[in-house]
């Protein structure tokens, strides 16, 4: 299992250009501990194993339309069809559907 946590963490700075501080941001954990995951050497809380999965799930959707660098900042930024706020914080707080749902609304072309 750790290695499969290791993978997930290493596809989401791959695919998502996210980094170890940026995943600390997100699911409320110090920088030293993302590195234990990145490196198999800890697991995550069951609960921080769900927004990790979450995470992964929008950037694989978001992957499918932008860059790495351009998820990292489509996460980061505040957005006008989740009502100005920021991605990372929604998944953060286990409300990942309305982001999912903005990226359903990007990919059928009703926001540019």
């Amino acid at each position: 299992m750790s290695a499969a946590v290791a993978r997930i963490v290493e596809d989401l700075r791959a695919r998502g250009g996210l980094k170890g501080t940026d995943l600390a941001n997100i699911t409320a954990v110090s920088q030293a501990t993302v590195s234990r995951w990145a490196s198999g050497k800890a697991l995550p809380h069951p609960k921080t194993q769900l927004v990790i999965s979450d995470l992964k799930y929008v950037v694989d959707r978001l992957a499918e339309l932008y860059a790495p660098e351009e998820t990292r900042i489509w996460l980061y930024a505040k957005h006008p069809m989740l009502d100005g706020a920021r991605a990372i914080d929604l998944i953060h707080d286990g409300r990942t559907e309305r982001v999912l749902g903005a990226i359903e609304s990007l990919a059928e072309g009703a926001y540019s």
